[in-house]
């Protein structure tokens, strides 16, 4: 466990596809520190998703260095010799995508039991209260025996939010989590992830949406061609912002 208050260091992390024709992530360091709600906002393309889907390493990064709780995981093996299991690391990292990626032929209760109890080897029993405390949390202990079909877009978000609860990440990595929801259904999916922030989870969204970034967002990395061009906090960036494009960008969306 690291002993500091940083849970993941990047340093000068790229990604570049076709040798070095697209930049995808050109040179990014940043610190996420411990109960961090660190908001990433930027024009389509500019890098936010890649940035985030490195974080686990869904993303192989081209170079660069991503140092989770004292491991860098961009390595094979650790400072012992000891060969880095990443899936571990992953296990300590919910993340939750634009699509919900729930097992249709599962129940709502099973796609919230699956991971703990396979990876973890906590008894079904157990798996099922803490999976019905979940569910109970963000409203829906009532469709614990539902199909994802039979369920709202926004309802399925909220499901894919507690399954990664499930597994008692250290962090929450959010890609877009809204954007493919109608708009009625917003509301409901940033109101959980509020809680969330309100009880001290560490979380890394990416999002368009800049009311929950001005108003739960500790931290807001704007980006934009790949590179992190400012951040600073919500205040800072929608009140002062000193880069030109970023002032452009805010304009636009603001």
């Amino acid at each position: 466990m690291a002993t500091s208050g940083k849970l993941i260091e990047v340093r000068d992390l790229k990604k570049y596809y076709n040798g070095e024709a697209i930049k995808a992530l050109d040179g990014v360091s940043v610190d996420v520190n411990r109960g961090d709600v660190m908001v990433v906002i930027g024009p389509s393309g500019s890098g936010k998703s890649t940035f985030l889907r490195s974080l686990n390493l869904l993303e192989q990064p081209t170079s660069g260095s991503i140092v989770f709780e004292g491991v860098d995981i961009t390595k094979k093996t650790d400072a012992q010799g000891k060969r880095i299991n990443i899936d571990l690391h992953r296990q300590k990292m919910g993340m939750v995508f634009q699509h919900f990626n729930l097992f249709p032929h599962k129940t709502i209760l099973q796609n919230m039991t699956m991971a703990p109890i396979k990876l973890k080897g906590i008894s079904p029993a157990e798996a099922n209260e803490k999976a019905m405390a979940l569910l109970e949390r963000v409203g829906l202990a009532d469709r614990a025996g539902a199909y994802p079909i039979q369920l709202s877009g926004g309802q399925k978000q909220r499901v894919a939010i507690v399954r990664a609860l499930a597994m008692e990440p250290d962090v929450m990595l959010f890609d877009e989590p809204t954007s493919a929801l109608d708009p009625e259904m917003v509301g409901e999916v940033l109101d959980v992830m509020k809680k969330l922030a309100l009880e001290g989870m560490t979380m890394v969204v990416v999002t368009h949406e800049m009311g929950f970034a001005r108003e739960v967002g500790n931290r807001v990395l704007f980006m934009a061609d790949g590179k992190l061009l400012e951040e600073g906090t919500p205040d800072a960036i929608f009140n002062a912002p000193q880069n030109p494009r970023l002032q452009d960008f805010l304009s636009k969306v603001l």
